[in-house]
């Protein structure tokens, strides 16, 4: 921390930013307790000085008029502040009593994407589903990533060990449907991707990018090749049949069952590729061996882990990098040596499938969470398995499947919580709020994105600013419902879980971080701005391998039995291939993070970004006008939205982001509700789910759109209906 003396006093302090993956460092002025920057902190090991629009904004979400400060609790139609007793008793109450009336499987907890971004969530708020003991435990994780960790569970025995492209060493690096131009990455924490790219071919590398839109990443790409949507999997399997047919693996003496995967992928041909995707069969056989060639990271994202097949695209991609010996190898894709070790210390279960299964459909859990496009079935009338919700810093309405069909079903139970700042398109039919504190007021550090990050660095971020005298942070409103409702049922919590419960985030890692590494504490961190270097990353396998024989298994049975499913699709996905039907995809920007960046004017001004992305030839063949409204209908609903005309959708291909659409009654995010759009979540069906993990399919849905007439505007937000046809 630097000061400037005189009248004008300033104060430089340097803190994290958590609004994505990257983590970068910030170098913030403040003038008392006024921000007047926000920079990249070019001292940062990991981040270099790298800033995007959303790390400005973080001010903005400090000073937010919207954000509740305090708990609130429903009367009738309206919301009213009460004190922090009587909301924790009033939650417990509510909780406890539909359990005790229904068991305890009748109460839900759903955890959104921003508690992996507080490391009081990921230390307190935990233990609040092991409290209630309920089988239904849900999370974004099933809407996003799922396949990632069923692969890596299945293949390297640990849910969490998810290698990451080693960028700034690689000499090839393929992306297939990822974008982090605008995402700073996703499950690979890549600040200054931009930087690194330059980096890359500075020492004269490349980059490949396969993607049905020519996104960010895509228009800087060497090489881009478009697919239709839901048939990356022939593209991969492809390519490690190439690699295989014509003898480029080169395995680590570790990697078990390459007789047996050749046999498993000899029927995926580039041929058969090239005819269901649209990528040419030659362009498969020369990046197959450009990837054996060493030195080669391949990594795929949301785009294809949130379709079909996504699992089977995840393998694909392991066994990949593992038959052409790029696994575990600098420049290919590698674990990273975190200073806080989340696997080696067990803070994270290794993952477990299949112990419970939803009521309605019967699927299977994966590390004690169902899958959530299961949620709204399980709270069906006239038997509802689930009649009470406790939702965590999560907006499900917005960004699960059929979202529609959620809020009319969250609408009819008996009770709801949420811990959450802001009353959004979920909370606004919670009985009690409880708000925690901001980003800027908290303590941080990430336990999660230094294990996914391209190089190994540690850092703390003190709270920029004091929490007010009537706040709570999460940690401390998970501390306070976890005892209440250990009260009601009679629980016995053990000295260790209560001494767990009571110590702070802080105390906590300063625990861990004296006990991993000899010289690492908070107060060292805390007097280093930007963190420490740990260095590179280094080859850890097999000794980093959990499981007893060190050996990572390339053909696991709960992968590879999809194959069948897929095999009975080939003949539809063929046909699919000729035919003049759309095919919906989601999209990224990088002033958007899910649903929860709209209600700041500085992230939602300019040109806006909600509109439907179409190829001038399929505009033209259905007789649409480029700006024109356009129904866009799915088997499950229809939504209206403006249409762009753009060739960087492939023909046959339209893109709709999701997280849009909060002009919803009861909303009460003043600038977030005046933001044109839909979410095209609404479109998605949570009938259709990946075949082996259960994630929600969310790309590759098939959709009609057609001119639209107009819908009149209503005359306030409180007469506003939701955005679905």
């Amino acid at each position: 921390m630097t000061t400037s003396g005189g009248d004008d006093a300033r104060t430089t302090r340097h803190i994290t930013c958590v609004l994505c993956e990257a983590m970068c460092g910030l170098e913030v002025s403040l003038r008392g307790q006024e921000i007047v920057g926000i920079k990249g902190h070019a001292e940062d090991p990991l981040s270099r000085g790298h800033i995007c629009p959303k790390g400005v904004a973080l001010q903005d979400l400090h000073t937010d008029p919207d954000r509740l400060r305090r708990p609130v609790k429903r009367v009738g139609d309206d919301f009213v502040e009460i004190g922090w007793d009587e909301a924790i008793e009033l939650a417990a109450d509510l909780l406890h009593g539909v359990q005790a009336r229904h068991g305890r499987d009748a109460v839900a907890t759903y955890l959104g994407n921003p508690n992996v971004h507080s490391t009081g969530a990921l230390t307190h708020v935990t233990m609040i589903p092991r409290t209630l003991r309920s089988r239904h435990v849900f999370s974004a994780t099933s809407v996003d990533q799922l396949p990632h960790h069923v692969v890596a569970w299945a293949m390297f025995g640990h849910q969490f060990l998810l290698p990451v492209p080693d960028i700034d060493r690689t000499r090839l690096l393929v992306l297939v449907g990822t974008n982090p131009m605008a995402s700073n990455g996703s499950l690979w924490t890549v600040p200054d991707f931009p930087g690194r790219l330059r980096e890359l071919r500075s020492r004269g590398g490349r980059l490949v990018v396969i993607d049905p839109r020519r996104t960010e990443t895509a228009a800087v790409a060497d090489e881009h090749h478009f697919v239709r949507p839901g048939t990356d999997v022939t593209v991969l399997l492809a390519l490690v049949h190439v690699v295989l047919a014509e003898g480029l693996a080169r395995p680590a003496p570790w990697v078990s069952g390459v007789d047996e995967l050749r046999l498993t992928v000899a029927d995926f041909t580039p041929e058969l590729a090239e005819e269901v995707s649209g990528v040419g069969a030659d362009a498969i056989r020369a990046l197959a061996r450009d990837v054996a060639a060493g030195s080669a990271a391949v990594h795929g994202r949301m785009g294809v882990s949130t379709q079909e097949f996504g699992v089977l695209c995840q393998w694909a991609i392991q066994c990949l990098m593992a038959v052409t010996g790029n696994l575990d190898s600098p420049g290919g894709t590698m674990f990273t040596t975190p200073a806080i070790d989340i696997i080696g210390r067990g803070l994270v279960g290794r993952g477990h499938r299949g112990r419970t299964h939803s009521a309605v459909r019967g699927l299977p859990e994966f590390g004690g969470e169902l899958p959530v496009s299961v949620m709204a079935e399980e709270m069906e009338p006239p038997r509802p398995a689930i009649r009470a919700l406790l939702t965590v810093g999560g907006n499900p309405v917005s960004s699960t499947p059929a979202g529609a069909r959620l809020d009319e079903r969250i609408a009819a139970l008996e009770a709801m919580v949420a811990i959450d700042p802001h009353v959004n398109e979920t909370t606004r039919h919670a009985d009690v709020i409880l708000p925690p504190t901001g980003p800027l007021e908290r303590d941080h550090y990430d336990l999660i994105f230094h294990t996914l990050a391209v190089r190994n660095t540690a850092r703390w971020s003190p709270a920029l600013f004091a929490r007010g005298e009537d706040q709570r942070h999460e940690w401390e409103i998970a501390r306070d419902l976890v005892l209440a409702l250990s009260r009601r049922s009679g629980q016995r919590l053990g000295w260790r879980r209560t001494a767990r419960l009571r110590a702070s985030p802080r105390v906590t890692i300063d625990v861990l971080l004296r006990s991993a590494r000899q010289g690492l504490s908070v107060r060292r961190l805390a007097r280093t701005p930007g963190g420490v270097d740990l260095g590179p990353l280094e080859p850890r396998l097999p000794d980093r391998l959990p499981t007893r024989d060190k050996v990572v298994v390339l053909t696991p049975a709960v992968v590879t039995d999809g194959l069948a499913a897929l095999r009975v699709r080939l003949p539809e996905l063929r046909d699919a291939a000729g035919s003049n039907d759309l095919l919906l995809i989601g999209r990224r920007h990088q002033r958007d993070n899910n649903s929860w960046m709209h209600n700041t004017e500085r992230l939602t001004r300019g040109r806006p970004r909600h509109h439907l992305l179409m190829h001038p030839d399929d505009l033209a063949a259905r007789g649409i006008v480029d700006g024109s409204l356009v129904t866009v209908t799915s088997d499950v609903s229809s939504v209206q939205v403006e249409v762009r005309a753009t060739d960087d959708v492939m023909r046959g291909v339209v893109s709709l982001p999701h997280g849009y659409g909060h002009r919803r009654p009861g909303v009460r995010l003043s600038r977030a509700v005046e933001v044109p759009g839909v979410t095209m979540n609404d479109l998605t069906d949570p009938a259709r789910v990946e075949g082996v993990s259960g994630n929600a399919v969310l790309n590759g849905i098939p959709v009609v759109v057609a001119p639209a007439v107009a819908i009149e505007e209503p005359d306030s937000v409180a007469e506003a209906t939701p955005p679905t046809g």
